[in-house]
């Protein structure tokens, strides 16, 4: 992998490929307005390189400025790539700290690689995956738990996920960590005063207090822990599998949950032949549902891997919606779906409750704890689904999207291992253990505090973290 300089200027495209109303190309670095000056023509005449920080300047972009604009000052020029709006934002007031321009150009994919090649030609080069934000965190306008929470944002799949990393890139996160740093630091303090001064003993009161402290602190570091796995729904979501014998209305519960006719449904057995997912936010929590085909005996080729696809998915489901059609009695496939899905988490749903009933519904009851009766049809009591749904994932709590709830791995990686430290130290100072070991289970907790915060941080920790942004970013 080269190695680039963090001197160059950089710029990439800061919006997706495709066609849009505005597209934008974004330049970082310390040559950004000399770049700038080279390929913008301002209305008004004037170069970019005097416009002040936070200004929007309506202009042109053209390829060369002299044989270009000559006798042009105040005109639009004859040839240009594209009309364009030109921010500019000074540093160290940026994104990135440094120099930044943004040129806003009509979004089709021509225009903006027109305009991205002929910036490269002028003295940047393409940013890698991630490197403006990278360039934030080594410019220390963010920490590294902030940067990760760009990601986050722009992963978010649900407002509850949304809301989640807005807050640890607002720095909620961060400041608790910072909080529960400066606490171990004190009790550090007078740890490390008393091996260098072993005379002074700790006296009984400050024992108590150190105690308290730091069983406080473990305390808060478990309560983000608990929480974290409720952050990683928020942030991945769960894996929800449709699944039942051919036509007893999957395909009618997927549009009815997704709100949209989404999946063809007719009365002929076996038109789904083909797995269809979608991910839809139910209570804020995104959920990749997957509608399947009917579990039947195959009776082609396509079948067969229809079949062998809906049992792979029902492997892997955190969660399977396992449909029964009220208006049949039970039937052998039911009874052999049944007993395949016995070790997997299940909500039973009768549907087509608008029809006659023939379905012996106590053997449903008998089998299953979450057991609905519905219409899919005609959407009747779907919102008892997505409560249920709701209780299974929460486990009967009241949830909702926590100030600082913890999604990255990495993160929850780093403050386990911080909590086992802290209740080391408190085991230490309970049995009387010298007090350099638990000096030294208070620096090492408060090292991985570090690493969350990237005050200690490696080349390729960044390579790796950066490189799962897009390059825009």
């Amino acid at each position: 992998m080269i190695k680039h300089s963090f001197n160059d200027t950089i710029a990439a495209m800061a919006t997706a490929v495709g066609e849009s109303g505005i597209g934008i190309v974004r330049i970082s670095g310390k040559e950004a307005l000399k770049v700038a000056d080279k390929i913008f023509v301002s209305k008004d005449g004037k170069k970019s390189s005097t416009f002040k920080t936070y200004t929007m300047h309506y202009g042109w972009i053209i390829e060369n400025q002299k044989s270009k604009i000559k006798n042009q000052k105040f005109k639009r020029p004859k040839e240009f790539i594209d009309e364009v709006i030109l921010t500019v934002m000074r540093a160290p007031k940026s994104y990135t700290k440094e120099d930044v321009v943004e040129i806003n150009c009509h979004g089709g994919i021509v225009a903006l690689r027109r305009v991205l090649d002929l910036v490269l030609e002028n003295g940047c080069r393409l940013a890698e995956p991630g490197e403006f934000t990278k360039r934030a965190f080594l410019n220390g306008r963010i920490d590294l738990a902030q940067a990760e929470a760009v990601l986050d944002i722009i992963r978010a799949k649900t407002d509850s996920a949304l809301k989640i990393g807005a807050g640890q890139l607002k720095g909620v996160l961060s400041k608790k960590i910072n909080n529960l740093r400066e606490r171990l630091l004190e009790i550090l303090t007078i740890l490390e005063a008393n091996i260098d001064f072993p005379e002074e003993e700790i006296g009984a009161m400050n024992l108590k207090q150190i105690q308290e402290n730091l069983s406080q602190i473990k305390k808060e570091l478990m309560h983000i822990l608990e929480n974290s796995k409720y952050g990683r729904i928020f942030r991945e979501g769960i894996n929800v599998v449709i699944c039942g014998k051919p036509n007893v209305g999957k395909s009618s519960l997927l549009n009815a949950l997704l709100k949209q006719e989404r999946s063809i449904v007719t009365p002929i057995a076996g038109t789904t032949r083909d797995t269809i997912e979608e991910v839809i936010d139910i209570k804020g929590i995104p959920i990749r549902i997957v509608d399947t085909a009917g579990i039947i005996e195959p009776r082609d080729l396509i079948e067969k891997k229809a079949v062998l696809r809906a049992k792979s998915y029902i492997d892997l489901a955190d969660l399977v919606l396992l449909v029964f059609d009220a208006s049949q009695k039970l039937s052998p496939d039911d009874a052999v779906l049944m007993a395949k899905l016995k070790n997997k988490t299940i909500i039973a749903l009768i549907n087509k409750i608008d029809l006659k009933i023939k379905l012996e519904k106590d053997k449903i009851l008998k089998r299953f704890k979450n057991v609905i009766d519905i219409s899919a049809k005609k959407s009747k009591n779907i919102d008892l689904l997505e409560d249920a749904i709701a209780g299974l994932i929460y486990n009967g709590r009241v949830m909702a999207a926590e100030p600082i709830m913890v999604s990255n791995l990495r993160h929850i990686g780093l403050l386990g291992e911080a909590q086992k430290l802290i209740a080391q130290a408190q085991d230490s100072l309970d049995n009387k253990v010298s007090v350099e070991f638990m000096s030294q289970d208070i620096k090492d907790a408060l090292a991985y505090l570090d690493d969350l915060l990237g005050k200690r941080f490696t080349e390729d920790l960044l390579d790796k973290i950066f490189s799962e942004f897009c390059i825009g970013k």
